[in-house]
């Protein structure tokens, strides 16, 4: 079992930064899949960044070149910089670790883009 637990989350202007955090309740990077999603209200969630254990990373193509995906493993803790953040980068951000048939997810944390 592994517990994982989002903070970070708050309301920003358009254009400003965030950085949240995932952390782990174990040692799991070297072996499980990372990621963070998002869900908008009335909308399906939604793929925002990936990092495998060999830490090759991956992003949707809205947040490419804004959000920044990265570990610290000896602190088992995950994160997400996001940088220019827009109005439509609202949602609840959620982090995601798998591994096989196994899939973990954190409570979500929101994040609100507004002036």
């Amino acid at each position: 079992q592994v517990q994982l637990v989002e903070s970070g989350g708050g309301l920003v202007p358009p254009g400003g930064s965030l950085r949240l955090s995932c952390a782990a309740s174990r040692s799991i990077f070297s072996s499980y899949y990372m990621g963070w999603y998002r869900q908008a209200p009335g909308q399906q969630r939604e793929l925002v960044a990936t990092i495998a254990s060999g830490g090759s990373t991956n992003y949707a193509d809205a947040v490419k070149g804004r959000f920044t995906i990265s570990r610290d493993n000896a602190k088992n803790t995950m994160y997400l910089q996001m940088n220019s953040l827009k109005a439509e980068d609202t949602a609840v951000y959620y982090c995601n670790a798998a591994k096989g048939f196994s899939s973990y997810w954190g409570q979500g944390t929101q994040v609100t883009v507004s002036s």
